[in-house]
């Protein structure tokens, strides 16, 4: 309720900014696509809607209004949640100027990317607004490295065959792989180029299965492990692995390959713990020995100093 209010005041100050106000002439009504997120936050989705503002100063602020409700597809959900605020919306020629708070950057890199596509994508329907810009209140909006996003429009924002967005940023992980006894855990940093429709949870537990890349270091985890999902809710981070998680590295304790995830995971700022699942079943034991139903934490007593 607070964030459709604050809406409708933009949409109320855009209205006053077009010098309009009073009745308007009823014309045929534009139907547009409304993008939204899916529920699991891995995709944009659209509904059409007839648009009932007549300038594009306030279609703009109808698509927000829209944006920031619940869609009528249960499978969907709002675009502008409870995490982060648009403060300002600006008409400039064939462009519009967002403004949003600072709980924008708390989006994760998925939902990051895909709230700006169902951004560009909804309002460069409307006639005469061919690209959209993000200011994070004063300063232009940046990836996570520190580079302005810049002027988009919808052509960057490119389906593949799994509808996902491909956009691609640059980012520092802190790692943790073992010595060559493989008793201690060893904290690296690793640059990478990633697709920025995976999540950052699952990003690092990916880098973790394909290894360090050196000799100085070693792998941890199997390689031949696969992820079947990784979610974070309430700051725990649920880590669903296949079976062959289980098989065990040469030379490698349990607790060096359970802590090298756990550790990994929690120099994330909004992961504290993380739980180990085998095919989504915690039932079983870590060789015998760790418990998957265990919820860890970070644990310093395994790192080299």
């Amino acid at each position: 309720m607070k964030k459709s209010s604050h809406l409708l005041l933009i949409a109320v100050c855009i209205l006053c900014l077009s010098g309009c106000g009073g009745s308007r002439e009823q014309e045929g009504e534009k139907t547009v696509d409304v993008y939204y997120l899916n529920k699991e936050e891995t995709k944009i989705s659209s509904e059409p809607h007839g648009l009932q503002a007549q300038d594009a100063p306030q279609q703009v602020g109808e698509l927000l209004e829209l944006m920031a409700q619940a869609p009528d597809n249960a499978e969907n959900k709002a675009v502008i949640s409870s995490e982060f605020t648009v403060l300002d919306a600006v008409l400039d020629e064939e462009q519009i100027i967002l403004t949003v708070d600072e709980g924008y950057r708390k989006l994760s890199p998925t939902t990051e990317v895909l709230t700006r596509a169902a951004f560009v994508r909804t309002l460069t329907q409307v006639d005469g607004i061919r690209y959209v810009s993000m200011k994070l209140r004063d300063d232009p909006l940046t990836d996570r490295s520190g580079n302005p996003i810049g002027i988009m429009e919808a052509s960057m924002f490119i389906d593949n065959a799994g509808d996902e967005i491909n956009t691609y940023e640059k980012v520092r992980l802190t790692l943790y792989f073992t010595d060559e006894s493989g008793t201690k855990l060893i904290e690296t940093t690793k640059s990478v180029v990633y697709n920025t429709n995976i999540s950052m949870e699952k990003l690092v537990v990916e880098q973790l299965i394909k290894g360090p890349g050196n000799d100085e270091i070693y792998p941890t985890v199997n390689p031949e492990t696969k992820v079947n999902n990784v979610t974070v809710k309430d700051g725990i981070c649920y880590v669903n692995l296949n079976e062959n998680f289980l098989t065990q590295m040469t030379n490698v304790t349990s607790e060096v390959t359970i802590y090298s995830i756990t550790n990994s995971l929690v120099e994330l700022p909004n992961v504290n713990k993380v739980q180990i699942s085998i095919n989504g079943d915690t039932e079983g034991t870590y060789r015998e020995s760790i418990p998957f139903s265990t919820v860890f934490e970070r644990n310093l007593e395994l790192i080299e100093q």
